[in-house]
């Protein structure tokens, strides 16, 4: 009998760590036609709100903004709202340099922030439609 008590023992210390360990189900991210940015002007101290489509291109000053996905999530969700987006600043010449790529997180803003000199660009939400023309109605 002393053997089976101790089967059972370990049986539930395997499902209780099994439980303990477990991560939460997380909510399937809803993608999103638009993102929504604001972006600072440090030298005229202007914070101009924009929405952009899912792989269009604007300009905020000298900064080429490109969102490639924009997910919004439930409010349980600590990220609730993400974006991976690229931005290229664009020289004087007319060239472009690399100088971010990667994901944004409204909810975080400082977390993968846009490192540049005179303009700040942090993303504010995704939506599923905008008072903008879509790029290819213009």
């Amino acid at each position: 009998m002393p053997g089976l008590q101790l089967l059972r023992y370990f049986s539930l210390l395997a499902l209780a760590a099994v439980l303990c360990c477990a991560a939460p189900a997380l909510a399937q991210p809803i993608a999103n036609p638009v993102a929504t940015f604001a972006g600072l002007d440090k030298i005229t101290g202007r914070i101009t709100r924009f929405d952009v489509y899912i792989d269009e291109t604007v300009l905020f000053g000298a900064l080429e903004i490109t969102p490639r996905a924009c997910y919004s999530r439930p409010l349980t969700e600590t990220q609730r709202v993400s974006s991976f987006l690229e931005v290229d600043q664009r020289s004087l010449t007319g060239t472009s340099k690399r100088i971010f790529t990667g994901w944004m997180f409204a909810d975080s803003p400082a977390l993968n922030a846009v490192d540049h000199a005179v303009y700040d660009v942090w993303l504010i939400e995704c939506k599923t439609s905008t008072d903008v023309p879509p790029p290819d109605a213009r």
